[in-house]
């Protein structure tokens, strides 16, 4: 029979902590460990080890591994700008939706088995086998690495996870891990047209592994290789297809980075893609741009210009819709990525505007560009930390949600007293005030979060990396863009948080 992953004596008894431990006590005893001594780094890795071990994917993309492991990156990221006791809670947060999930009905019991890894000529049954039977064909060999690439691509098109799964554990083995991630990335991101969740998974799990390391990666990447194999199958958008093809933009050179020679072009087609109201207008414009010489970074930056732009118009009330800009920044990550190929350089460009998580946002937008001045103008003068004051408390006095009223999730529209913190902030940055200030602020503030899986986390560190990575004047709207995030987010449900400050005012 086949046994349940293990991993090495160093962090096992770690993992099996998390998995075993009731969820009514998992705070004040993940609590115990951290001062004890245990690394937050350490704790992060073992929480994302026992969630993949011991919680299933769902048929959808909450619950399971899916979000802890997407969440990894800005939580490892949140943990190093805290102080003292309080960089705990982005761990105890993480811990705690580990251990839930694990012991969830809807995705457990389960275990993620050992099995063997399967090579081209196991996979298919064809010449390959018969090669490698006689010794005249050696299976890692160029051929026999194509063969195996063919036979994830085709168990892919069948919804064959199981089988995906086998066969990337041998890829891993024979290619270098940036080439095995490209080619799953050619899977994930056409399906994003499906769920902005095929790409958002593998892509932030992946920059996860730059912060915590590589020494796991072979074993938290499987439940994203088998989230993406499965049904339903990818589908094809041909029209973004055609433009690559009318521009030439595969049989060009394209320009790479950016410089301050762009800046015009890149303020010009950031704002004008944050005033669009058909979101299918979007490629178009990058397309026509990388043709006429816009760099690939530079196309990333206006992309994150327009993205925040058209988050700050969203009407949006659903504190998990922050994909417009979480994806637009992992995007950008990804086109400067090395050894990633041209091909899914350009789709991370040119498939933002698919996912039904970004696409539905433009059927609830305001029609003009947000903030109003007039409004912003109309605020008394504030000192920055009145300002900062002011900031929180609009934040912490958001209306409570009847959830009574709630009937889908995704249509939730923000409560007018959003505009009010979005107001307070954009007179914040008009100032410019210390940015930093802010940002340790919010930082604070998005640890209440334990209602949208990571969402809160993976914006707030989102908009950090945006801002900056982003030229003046343009820069500073990222941050208004985590004030409203933060204003539509907070108080959802704190529980985690209530109960872990209770357990560190106690000692």
């Amino acid at each position: 029979m086949h046994a349940r992953v293990q991993y090495p004596d160093t962090i096992e008894p770690l993992v099996e902590f998390i998995e075993e431990t009731a969820p009514t006590e998992i705070l004040d005893r993940t609590l115990e460990k951290l001062r004890d001594g245990v690394a937050p780094e350490t704790m992060l890795t073992a929480s994302a080890l026992a969630v993949v071990r011991s919680a299933d994917l769902p048929p959808g993309h909450h619950g399971g591994p899916l979000h802890p492991l997407a969440g990894l990156h800005a939580i490892a990221k949140l943990v190093g700008r805290l102080d003292g006791e309080e960089r705990f809670l982005p761990v105890l947060q993480h811990v705690a939706l580990s251990n839930k999930h694990i012991h969830d009905p809807v995705t457990s019991p389960f275990s993620l088995l050992e099995f063997a890894k399967l090579d081209a000529s196991e996979a298919e049954v064809s010449r390959a086998a018969d090669l490698a039977a006689d010794g005249s064909g050696d299976a890692t060999t160029a051929e026999g690495i194509e063969k195996a690439k063919a036979a994830f691509l085709k168990a892919c098109s069948r919804g064959e996870s199981n089988k995906a799964d086998h066969i990337f554990l041998w890829l891993w083995d024979h290619v270098p891990a940036i080439e095995a991630f490209d080619l799953l990335l050619s899977v994930a991101q056409p399906k994003n047209i499906l769920d902005d969740h095929y790409f958002i998974f593998p892509g932030y799990l992946w920059r996860a592994l730059e912060t915590i390391g590589t020494e796991h990666m072979k074993v938290l990447m499987r439940p994203a290789v088998r989230y993406v194999a499965r049904f339903p199958a990818q589908k094809t958008i041909p029209e973004v297809d055609t433009l690559i093809e009318e521009h030439g933009l595969l049989s060009r050179v394209l320009r790479q980075r950016t410089g301050d020679d762009e800046t015009a072009k890149i303020g010009d087609i950031g704002e004008a893609i944050g005033r669009v109201s058909i979101y299918t207008e979007i490629p178009v414009m990058l397309a026509k741009a990388l043709a006429e010489g816009l760099s690939l970074e530079g196309a990333g930056e206006a992309l994150s210009i327009g993205a925040a732009a058209l988050f700050l118009r969203s009407l949006t009330g659903n504190p998990m819709d922050v994909h417009l800009h979480t994806s637009a920044n992992l995007r950008r990550y990804l086109i400067q990525l090395d050894g990633l190929s041209m091909r899914n350089r350009l789709l991370a460009l040119l498939l933002w505007h698919t996912g039904p998580e970004v696409r539905n946002t433009q059927y609830r937008m305001q029609t003009v560009p947000q903030p109003d001045p007039e409004a912003v103008a109309a605020l008394p003068p504030r000192s920055q930390e009145e300002l900062l004051e002011a900031i929180t408390q609009s934040i912490y006095t958001q209306p409570p949600t009847d959830w009574s009223k709630v009937s889908n999730l995704g249509q939730m529209r923000a409560v007018p007293e959003v505009r009010a913190t979005v107001n307070l902030a954009q007179q914040y940055v008009n100032c410019r005030h210390s940015p930093q200030a802010l940002i340790d602020r919010l930082a604070q503030i998005v640890c209440h979060d334990n209602f949208t899986e990571m969402h809160a986390f993976k914006h707030h560190q989102a908009v950090i990396e945006e801002f900056q990575a982003t030229r003046e004047p343009w820069r500073w709207m990222h941050l208004v863009c985590a004030c409203q995030a933060a204003a539509i987010s907070y108080g959802k449900n704190m529980s985690v948080y209530e109960d872990a400050l209770e357990l560190l005012h106690a000692a």
